[in-house]
């Protein structure tokens, strides 16, 4: 809410001296010339891009294997934990 109340200049951002910024992959106040530049288009992401990601050092195969891993094992406990679930809604059920 603050970012917007200082985008608008309201009397609540003046009091509490509060300046807007764009953020990369957050927020943007385009012209209406931006607009009319990308055919009027809205969406969000023409306008407010994404935000830097800093570089983790890891490769991108590496992190795939290693996300993929943790998907994997998430999965095998979820399907351990609907067991455990079912289990319990049959002793309740009778």
């Amino acid at each position: 809410a603050g970012t917007f109340h200082t985008w608008r200049g309201t009397p609540s951002a003046a009091k509490d001296v509060l300046t807007y910024e764009d953020v990369p992959g957050f927020c943007s106040s385009a012209t209406l010339a931006d607009i009319k530049e990308a055919g009027y288009s809205l969406t969000p992401g023409r306008y407010v891009g994404a935000a830097e990601v800093e570089d983790d050092g890891e490769s991108l195969d590496a992190k795939i294997e290693r996300l993929t891993g943790e998907l994997l094992a998430a999965f095998d406990e979820s399907a351990r934990l609907e067991k455990v679930v079912r289990e319990q809604l049959g002793r309740v059920r009778g």
